[in-house]
């Protein structure tokens, strides 16, 4: 039996979560993998049991933001001393059994595991806060330095970067081209490199080594130093961001981490705005010492991300368990604060301690999950949906220049759609909590775009400059739903390396439809680039009105299949494919 599980931030009765038959069976393990309430027989805990028990939301920011608006009402208030422990699995009286079915000998977090440890709400905050400034605090930073190292070849398109190296249109678009075929090729190499070595080593070393050579473009000297930068700055940054979701999800149970996974993607507007705000100062840089500005931009914007990435190597613990270093030698948390985080993790999600963090993926693993059909509906959409966007951002600051607009201007009129982006995405989450069914949630980035691409088709010749700055801004603000989708697979995939596997393949259609996208403006379509943009409304209305409305249905079917099948057995039946089924993560 098979189980796929569906959600962006996917509320427990979706529609679109491929459910588990096992659902009218108590306490039973695989529940943990499904997107419905878990059924357990909890052991008895002491009066005041916190809130939190029962405030299932995923999708933590779209909560907060209707409570915030008045839209639903605010959570009751846990009392400090009430016993915040979530009932599991573990509270059974078979607790042997399930070690020995669930816990890795070698699981690094092994010794702070204890099925009996309750504690409170009290503690639990002010634990998750300590862990939010120590551990989240620095994921930002980190994804940040990302972000400048892919992003500043934009700033430094408004600088003449192209004119002063002699790069042509088809040489610019080689160069994304390349860039996202780094990314694609080193997703999978990365996550299996990290589950080997752990994120904590695996990811500032990425940060270093795409840190030097992002700052060794100051030399930059024409089409081959150009391209070779744009490669292998991916090669380095592929795999990055499901490492560290992955690292994340070592400090974070599944209540507590969508809404950390939602100001880590903010983040990544915040870092959009002060670069921009960075590079217009850096951008008068022109002339120093007879180099260009773009040269200072992408050296000193480089060994601002080489520090992040040197600090990381001691700003990284290894584990909740393993805090303690020559350089924090009282380690981040307290012996029961470790146990408070690992044994909620654990409570949280049964399967997070069946590998170590330093555990290799074997061949035979890898291909059991490239052949994980149901994840098939979710790799077409990571190929198809981000497509039209792409083109459109990548010649923003060209555009703006082509239309007059000075260097300075360029810079500060990339800053309007960053700020309402943060602001659709704050919309899209509450919508998305709203909403029952996500898979149209989803969908909202491309209903968003469809609109907006008629009038770069539509309007004369020529086009009024800020007429053109107006509709790029609304159209550059479309609700982020990637986050969505990534999240998604990751509860679609099950078992640890699944999800380490699915997320790798996931981002590869992703960065395959960066290339696609990469290519769709060429010079002989210039200046408005019609032909394409006609292509991609087609593409807009395939994916608004097929695809999306397909994966629904297709998850839809899905879901009736496996409820036919686990109906039709007897309790008997039930319990003895429970116990005999070699059938593991989303194919119990």
């Amino acid at each position: 039996m098979a189980n796929t599980k569906s959600s962006g931030s996917s509320s427990p009765k979706d529609d679109v979560s491929i459910k588990s038959g096992a659902d009218d069976l108590a306490a039973l393990p695989e529940e943990y993998h499904l997107g419905r309430e878990p059924k357990v027989q909890a052991a008895p805990l002491a009066e005041g049991v916190s809130s939190a028990q029962i405030d299932k939301a995923e999708s933590a920011l779209g909560a907060a933001v209707l409570r915030a608006l008045k839209i639903r009402p605010p959570l009751p208030k846990d009392a400090p001393d009430a016993i915040a422990t979530k009932p599991s699995i573990w509270d059974g009286d078979d607790v042997e059994e399930l070690k020995a079915k669930y816990i890795n000998p070698q699981w690094e977090n092994i010794e702070a595991f204890d099925p009996n440890f309750r504690w409170t709400v009290r503690e639990e905050n002010q634990v998750r806060r300590k862990i939010d400034w120590k551990i989240m605090f620095w994921a930002c930073v980190m994804f940040s330095a990302v972000n400048i190292d892919r992003g500043n070849i934009s700033n430094a398109n408004s600088d003449n970067l192209l004119k002063d190296i002699n790069l042509t249109q088809a040489d610019y678009n080689l160069g994304n081209t390349l860039a996202k075929l780094g990314f694609l090729i080193a997703e999978l190499p990365s996550q299996l490199i990290s589950k080997r070595v752990g994120p904590d080593r695996w990811i500032p070393i990425q940060i270093v080594i795409f840190s030097i050579i992002s700052a060794a473009q100051f030399w930059l000297s024409g089409r081959a130093s150009f391209l070779a930068c744009r490669f292998l700055i991916a090669i380095f940054q592929g795999g990055f961001i499901p490492d560290l979701i992955l690292y994340l999800s070592y400090w974070y149970d599944g209540r507590h981490l969508p809404i950390r996974l939602a100001w880590f993607w903010i983040s990544s507007n915040i870092c959009g705005i002060i670069t921009d705000f960075l590079a217009v100062g850096l951008l008068k840089l022109r002339g120093l010492h007879g180099y260009a500005g773009w040269r200072w931009l992408f050296l000193i914007e480089g060994l601002i991300t080489l520090a992040i990435g040197i600090a990381s190597f001691f700003l990284m613990p290894t584990s909740p368990a393993k805090t303690k270093s020559p350089w924090f030698p009282n380690g981040y948390l307290t012996d029961r604060e470790v146990k408070i985080v690992v044994n909620g993790v654990i409570r949280d999600d049964p399967g997070k301690g069946g590998m170590h963090n330093r555990q290799a993926l074997s061949l035979r693993m890898i291909w059991q999950c490239i052949k994980d059909y149901d994840m098939y509906p979710l790799y077409a959409l990571g190929l198809l949906f981000g497509i039209p966007k792409y083109p459109v951002g990548n010649y923003l600051t060209l555009s703006f220049r082509e239309l007059g607009f000075t260097t300075v201007e360029t810079n500060l009129l990339s800053i309007p759609y960053e700020v309402i982006s943060i602001f659709t995405q704050f919309a899209i989450t509450a919508i998305s909590e709203l909403a029952n069914n996500r898979s149209f949630v989803a969908a909202a980035e491309d209903i968003w775009l469809l609109p907006c691409f008629i009038p770069l088709v539509a309007l004369p010749d020529p086009i009024n400059p800020w007429s053109y700055f107006a509709i790029m801004t609304v159209l550059l603000s479309y609700p982020y739903t990637h986050a969505i989708q990534v999240a998604w697979t990751s509860r679609n995939a099950g078992t640890v390396q699944n999800r380490s596997v699915s997320a790798s393949l996931y981002n590869m259609f992703v960065q395959a439809s960066a290339m696609i996208g990469a290519n769709v403006y060429q010079a002989s379509d210039k200046p408005r680039y019609k032909k394409a943009n006609k292509g991609l409304i087609g593409l807009l209305c395939f994916n608004v009105f097929i695809l999306y409305p397909g994966t629904w249905a297709y998850y839809k079917w899905r879901n009736r299949s496996k409820e036919r099948v686990w109906g039709a057995m007897s309790e008997e039946e039930k319990v003895h494919y429970l116990k005999t089924t070699t059938d593991v993560g989303n194919k119990r």
